[in-house]
């Protein structure tokens, strides 16, 4: 299973990860569904976290991280 939105490959706990409203699949990496997070409610399968996923999440709204530097 892979990310919709960057095409990653799927942990098992981010592949079990549904919307709590119409429990579909939502079928993104944590680092997409942070940009999400807030406006989605969830279900996660907590039993299934492993070091490997990582829950950290960064300001996406720092758009300091996307200005060309090169200019």
């Amino acid at each position: 299973m892979r990310c919709l939105s960057c095409n990653a490959a799927l942990t098992d706990y981010e592949a079990t990860r549904k919307s709590a409203i119409t429990e579909e699949y939502t079928d993104l990496c944590n680092h997409c569904f942070a940009t999400v997070s807030d406006d989605l409610l969830t279900v996660d399968r907590e039993d299934l976290l492993t070091d490997e996923d990582d829950l950290t999440t960064e300001d996406v709204s720092d758009f300091s991280l996307y200005v060309d530097r090169d200019e």
